[in-house]
């Protein structure tokens, strides 16, 4: 069974990811998961994806980057895939792990991605540090201190500290935070 597992790092990619889903099924995948989330987060939709791969069933992604976020994590991925006997394939690399090449040129290829996310982050960090340096920098908008008068009606009205969290789409530390703070 082809089985194919999409993902963005953010809401604003939905494009992105109707794309991911619509090339898995057009490549026959039965069935797709797909998110929306951080490689970095937890990927609830990519962990039942390989907890469903049985004996014989290949794992289908359109890019690479979609599936691991390190050289570390694809081994992992592939370690698992390789215990239930299933395979790996990449669609825009036209790569699968049934075969040798296939498997040594995912390796290549998996190092080579990781070296280029660690210099895309180094320039990143320089970029940011020379904005710094100018005053030009201001970093992320603060996006719970926006909310703080939205915080602070919902404690008057009774509401746990959890579930204005919840509600407001904020962590739990921002509104306990606020609750402490001086009168908004």
């Amino acid at each position: 069974m082809l089985i194919g597992y999409a993902r963005t790092s953010t809401l604003e990619q939905k494009h992105s990811l109707a794309a991911q889903v619509a090339a898995l099924k057009d490549h026959g995948c039965e069935r797709v998961w797909s998110e929306q989330v951080s490689s970095v987060a937890i990927r609830k939709a990519l962990k039942d994806a390989l907890e469903f791969v049985r004996e014989g069933d290949t794992l289908v992604v359109t890019k690479l980057d979609r599936l691991a976020r390190s050289v570390r994590h694809l081994g992992e991925i592939l370690e698992l895939m390789e215990a239930r006997k299933a395979n790996l394939r990449i669609l825009d690399l036209n790569l699968d792990t049934s075969t040798p090449t296939g498997q040594l040129m995912l390796n290549v290829l998996g190092s080579v991605a990781q070296f280029e996310r660690q210099i895309m982050l180094e320039r990143q960090r320089e970029g940011i540090q020379k904005a710094k340096e100018a005053g030009r920098y201001k970093g992320r908008k603060p996006t719970a201190r926006a909310k703080a008068g939205e915080v602070k009606a919902l404690l008057e009205a009774g509401m746990t500290k959890r579930a204005i969290a919840a509600e407001l789409g904020i962590s739990e530390r921002s509104v306990y935070r606020m609750a402490t703070q001086a009168p908004c």
